[in-house]
């Protein structure tokens, strides 16, 4: 049955937008372009041919991972701090910009928050003026120390609203919060990803995350650090799946929210004893104090994603591991180690 604006509800209860037809060469707005996944989402648009606009202010990201785009006609980079309005023409819209790592985010959380939240409106307000299709990178954080397990789409989350985390998890909920009452009051063409634990080359060396602190350690002959007793999981996925992820949601017709992750569940001990596989047999395990609000499970349910879209991770963690450890190994000025089965 559809809205008065031609959109329709789907069997599973998703919004179905009526799409605008797909032109050959887009003009794409992403911010925090510069980023860890924001400069693999460039290169993909890029190489798919759309004109691809790069936004980033560098508090997290790095010029160094796009500088293989900057010789290309269809690439623009431009250094702006999303707090900030601008004033571009665009088709669609990747708003990524957001320190995402725990060590970034604690470092200056009102920023974080004011990045967020005001950072989405401006982006949003731009994505009404042009009437872009407007993409939201929403993060795993928005379900907290979840007690529901694994997590779907339509849980509402355990957040500690006042906690450490809480500039990240709890603007990330407003953030969703403001591009779904965009697509009510201003029937903007809107989508939703919610991203989980994700790694890969470009990932920055004082990231914080698990799989870089893990993979650096290894490289350089230090011990594995472990918060906690090693129990606590996570789902890791690759960041070409993530990015497959994230443009068959700008592509497609529904709304989302969509959980975008690998549901492969590791141990933060399991993990440890895979990067010793592939990376350093040698690496030692430290166990120290967890940090305030760590959630204890992480898994999505990505059934929604399978299903509207067709979409589900390829890359097992062992293979993402090895591809990674290269990148990683040419910046900390060490020899990359020999991965069985790998050229």
């Amino acid at each position: 049955m559809a809205d008065s604006n031609g959109n329709s509800k789907h069997e599973n209860g998703e919004t179905k937008i009526k799409a605008k037809p797909r032109i050959e060469r887009n003009r794409v707005l992403v911010t925090g372009g510069a980023g860890f996944v924001g400069s693999h989402l460039c290169t993909y648009l890029v190489e798919r041919g759309d004109h691809v606009i790069c936004v980033d202010n560098f508090f997290t990201g790095s010029k160094e991972n796009v500088a293989h785009l900057l010789g290309k006609t269809n690439f623009e980079l431009i250094r702006h701090d999303v707090v900030e309005k601008l004033l571009l023409e665009v088709d669609q819209i990747y708003h990524l910009a957001c320190p995402a790592s725990p060590v970034h985010y604690k470092y200056n959380p009102i920023k974080t928050i004011k990045t967020s939240f005001i950072g989405t409106m401006n982006m949003l307000g731009l994505a009404k003026r042009t009437r872009a299709r407007f993409l939201l990178t929403s993060t795993s954080e928005v379900y907290g120390d979840p007690l529901e397990h694994p997590q779907t789409e339509g849980y509402w989350g355990n957040v500690n609203c006042i906690g450490e985390r809480s500039c990240y998890d709890e603007g990330k909920r407003a953030a969703e919060c403001l591009t779904f009452d965009y697509q009510r009051e201003h029937n903007l063409e809107v989508r939703v990803v919610r991203i989980f634990n994700t790694y890969g080359p470009h990932m920055a060396l004082d990231d914080g995350r698990v799989v870089s602190n893990f993979v650096a350690q290894a490289l350089t002959g230090q011990p594995l650090t472990i918060y906690g007793d090693g129990q606590q999981t996570r789902s890791f996925q690759y960041v070409s799946d993530l990015v497959e992820g994230m443009v068959r949601v700008m592509d497609g017709p529904y709304t989302g929210p969509f959980n975008i992750g690998n549901p492969t569940e590791f141990t933060m001990l399991e993990l440890a004893q895979v990067v010793k596989e592939v990376v350093n047999p040698d690496a030692q395990i430290v166990y120290k104090e967890n940090t305030a609000d760590d959630p204890s499970r992480r898994k999505p349910d990505i059934s929604k994603a399978k299903k509207a879209l067709g979409w589900e991770p390829k890359v097992a963690l062992r293979e993402g591991l090895s591809r990674m450890v290269s990148d990683f190994a040419k910046r900390l000025g060490v020899e990359a180690p020999k991965v069985p089965g790998r050229a």
